[in-house]
């Protein structure tokens, strides 16, 4: 009798703390129309050994709308406007270009700038309490994406981590500080136009 109503209440606090999860998240997005944060990026292997480290900027306005700048130490940037995603590398002076729809779909950028219908292209699980941030994880449907999973992690300040699983293995763990919600962005962010010069490669 005991075994039953402790697995009746587990099943209750699963059920509970995976809608709390997912309303995390379908919250944030309702009431988080665009953001702008500084962000530092570490790559590992499967090991766990550290394999890159990079910081820079992210805006992000949605839907479609993305900026992510690595700053140190290296420059690249990438760029979505809404109907192309541009990721400019500095040092090679090249250019690759996309369409938005295909580029975004399942990634995790689709996560930030996406749209409200998240669970279209994400199995959504919770992933409970760690250093102080409520987790969710998010599982692309479709068996193209590059990524195995993302893990999202909310505090006081909104998305505060994300740690994204590849499919060779590898975590890629992202930490975003001085986030600021709903800032107004100038429209310029979110524009580019390739440098003069640059090899521009259509995806």
């Amino acid at each position: 009798m005991r075994f039953i109503v402790w697995t009746g209440m587990l099943f209750a606090l699963v059920g509970n703390a995976a809608a709390a999860g997912v309303e995390t998240l379908k919250s944030y997005l309702r009431e988080t129309s665009a953001a702008s944060a500084q962000f530092t990026q570490v790559v590992y292997d499967r090991s766990m050994r550290k394999l890159q480290e990079t910081s820079g900027t992210m805006h992000f306005s949605r839907p479609g709308r993305i900026r992510w700048a690595y700053e140190k130490p290296y420059e690249q940037l990438i760029v979505g406007d809404g109907e192309k995603l541009w990721v400019y590398d500095k040092d090679l002076n090249q250019v690759t270009v996309k369409a938005m729809n295909q580029a975004i779909g399942g990634s995790p950028a689709a996560l930030l700038a996406g749209s409200n219908e998240i669970e279209k292209d994400f199995r959504l699980n919770p992933a409970g309490m760690q250093d102080g941030l409520d987790w969710l994880e998010a599982v692309p449907r479709s068996g193209e994406s590059t990524f195995q999973k993302v893990r999202m992690g909310f505090g006081k300040s909104g998305l505060e981590a994300m740690d994204l699983t590849d499919g060779f293995g590898q975590l890629t763990v992202v930490r975003f500080n001085a986030i600021v919600r709903n800032p107004k962005l100038a429209p310029d962010l979110f524009r580019f136009t390739p440098p003069r010069g640059a090899d521009v490669i259509s995806g």
